[in-house]
C-alpha cells in the first residue's frame, strides 16, 4: 500500500527501523494542507489549509508495516487514517482527531524531521514556516 510521511517518518532510518518493509518512492505535496504542530506530544499534523500544500515523502509499506505504524501513532486515539488520491491510486496518512492548538515541537523531535526532510530531498524553509504556526 502506498503511505505519505510529512512528520518524523520522512527520517529514512527511522522509518526504516519501525517499518522494515518500507520502500521511499519519491517526494510529493498533499494539495489544501498546511503542516502544524499540536497535542501534549508536540507532534506534527496536518489539517486542511485551501491553497496550501505539505511537502512529504510517499513509501510502500506492506500490512504489517502499517500495523506498525497504527501502534506508533497511537490509531485511533490521537491519530485516524486519511486516505486520498494520488494519480488515480490511494494513499494512506495520519492526522490528528483532536485538533488543539499549535505547541512548537521539542529539538529533538523537530531534528528528525528536519533529517528526513534532507532524506527525502525536501525543503526545508517549509518545515521553518509551520514553526510559525
Amino acid at each position: 500500500m502506498l503511505y505519505f510521511a510529512y512528520g518524523s517518518n520522512l527520517n529514512h532510518f527511522q522509518m526504516k527501523r519501525r517499518c522494515k518493509d518500507s520502500i521511499f518512492l519519491k517526494k510529493i505535496n498533499l494539495k489544501d494542507f498546511k503542516l502544524t504542530f499540536r497535542s501534549k506530544y508536540r507532534a506534527a499534523d496536518i489539517e486542511y489549509k485551501k491553497g496550501s500544500f505539505v511537502p512529504g515523502g510517499l513509501f510502500e509499506i506492506s500490512k504489517s508495516d502499517e500495523k506498525k505504524l497504527d501502534v506508533y501513532e497511537d490509531f485511533p486515539i490521537l491519530y485516524k487514517k486519511y486516505y486520498f488520491k494520488y494519480y488515480g491510486k490511494k494513499v494512506m496518512t495520519y492526522t490528528m482527531t483532536k485538533k488543539d492548538f499549535f505547541k512548537y515541537p521539542t529539538e529533538k523531535y523537530f531534528n528528525l524531521i528536519k533529517r528526513g526532510y534532507k532524506d527525502c530531498n525536501l525543503d526545508d524553509n517549509y518545515l521553518k514556516k509551520a514553526l510559525r504556526g
